[in-house]
């Protein structure tokens, strides 16, 4: 019991009695990376739309839809940590949604690659705003892999909602898929309004 208190008074101590604050910052790097995609609607439901959209393809297409998003997203980072301005970054954000959507809705009329090409190009504003984003005391390294891991799950995430919607049936699944994308368009095309 006394090791517990002990070990619980020791979590809430403040940050500044830590003997290594670097450590400190490491830490607080991959938890801020981890953080950023889960604080803004935006990014949230691009993410999620992402693991929708993979779910309607089979085999390594499934799979190669979110690895372009992430990949095309370190990218977008590496160029936002480096100050490198890019134009309408909140725009493309709020427009990835809105397109995304119409990718869930209609992806039985996308191949795989164009599907793949869709999440790389709106990944590299997600990337820019994340990176730009990063705090200056954060290693990059640990942030970038922080906010990987949480669009991994954001992805994951509609990826199994999607799988669940595909066993609806032949039919169904189809009509839930349109009524989702929809949906997420709706979604975008409300945050796109917001920032125009």
């Amino acid at each position: 019991m006394k090791k517990a208190l002990l070990g619980a008074a020791l979590a809430l101590a403040p940050t500044a009695a830590l003997a290594h604050p670097a450590a400190f910052n490491h830490v607080h790097g991959f938890s801020e990376g981890l953080a950023h995609p889960l604080g803004g609607a935006d990014h949230v439901l691009a993410m999620v739309a992402v693991g929708l959209l993979a779910a309607r393809f089979k085999g390594p297409a499934a799979w190669a839809i979110p690895l372009s998003f992430m990949g095309a997203m370190l990218v977008g980072g590496v160029v936002g940590a480096a100050g490198v301005a890019v134009p309408a970054t909140e725009i493309g954000i709020a427009f990835s949604v809105l397109a995304l959507g119409l990718g869930v809705g209609f992806a039985d009329r996308l191949s795989a690659p164009a599907a793949m090409a869709l999440a790389g190009v709106f990944a590299l504003f997600h990337g820019v705003a994340h990176g730009a984003e990063a705090p200056e005391t954060a290693s990059g390294l640990l942030y970038g892999l922080g906010f990987v891991a949480a669009t991994g799950a954001l992805h994951l995430a509609g990826f199994g909602l999607g799988r669940a919607i595909a066993h609806v049936g032949a039919t169904g699944g189809g009509a839930v898929f349109r009524i989702a994308g929809a949906g997420f368009a709706a979604a975008g095309a409300a945050l796109l309004a917001g920032v125009v």
